[in-house]
């Protein structure tokens, strides 16, 4: 699996502001060992053409990524059903 590039500063004080700093980096930790594994729910999102996609924080949260130059880039984090 393609490396995980560092969090965004703006991304850490997300997290952290709606306490998920520590649900996030666990699930960035299974990712890397398995990015389909079930309690990630990753998917591609919509328009596919446009290769962006996300994985679960937890029931509300996602993590929306894409891959530059081999590797995973975190570009944000929202709420899943907006």
């Amino acid at each position: 699996m393609p490396p995980i590039k560092a969090l965004r500063v703006d991304l850490i004080a997300y997290a952290k502001k709606r306490s998920l700093l520590k649900k996030l980096r666990k699930q960035i930790g299974i990712f890397e060992q398995n990015p389909k594994h079930p309690s990630l729910n990753t998917e591609a999102l919509e328009p596919r053409k446009l290769k962006i996609y996300s994985f679960r924080i937890d029931k509300r949260y996602r993590a929306i990524f894409i891959y530059i130059d081999g590797e995973v880039e975190i570009i944000d984090i929202n709420l899943h059903y907006q």
